[in-house]
């Protein structure tokens, strides 16, 4: 019975841990052009970071309403399963693995679609950035793989 206590205790922290989120800003660096003033490289970096900011609007809450689903749809089957096997007893047991089932899986999907998400703002956010002539930083050349 401590088992299931632990699991529902559990249960919320995973489903929390596991939202994806709007991203907060790029993570692709930009540099301001040949002989641009740092004042208007800023204000054009404020206009791209809002447009990269709308181009994903919403993402994440969709993504976060299907983390959700799945896991109550995993605790109905869960609870469904463990009826038909054991009975009242073992639809609480069907429940708690259900849940905690859906909830790491729920936290695995919910991560991997973050990665898309900061993906698809850093791309808007680039493109945004290069149409007013700023640029990105050269490759690394100082490290060259042996052949």
């Amino acid at each position: 019975m401590k088992l299931h206590k632990a699991a529902f205790a559990f249960l919320p922290a995973l489903l929390l841990a596991a939202c994806a989120e709007t991203p907060m800003g790029p993570t692709a660096q930009v540099l301001p052009g040949p002989g641009k003033d740092y004042g208007t490289f800023l204000q054009e970096q404020n206009f791209c970071r809002s447009q990269a900011a709308a181009a994903v609007h919403g993402q994440a809450g969709s993504q976060n309403r299907k983390v959700l689903y799945g896991g109550l749809a995993t605790t109905a089957l869960g609870a469904g399963l463990g009826a038909a096997v054991g009975g009242g007893t073992g639809a609480g047991i069907g429940a708690a693995a259900g849940a905690l089932g859906g909830g790491l899986g729920g936290s695995a999907y919910s991560n991997s679609q973050q990665g898309g998400i900061q993906t698809q703002y850093n791309n808007a956010y680039v493109a945004c950035m290069v149409a007013y002539k700023n640029v990105l930083p050269a490759p690394n050349a100082g490290y060259m793989p042996q052949q």
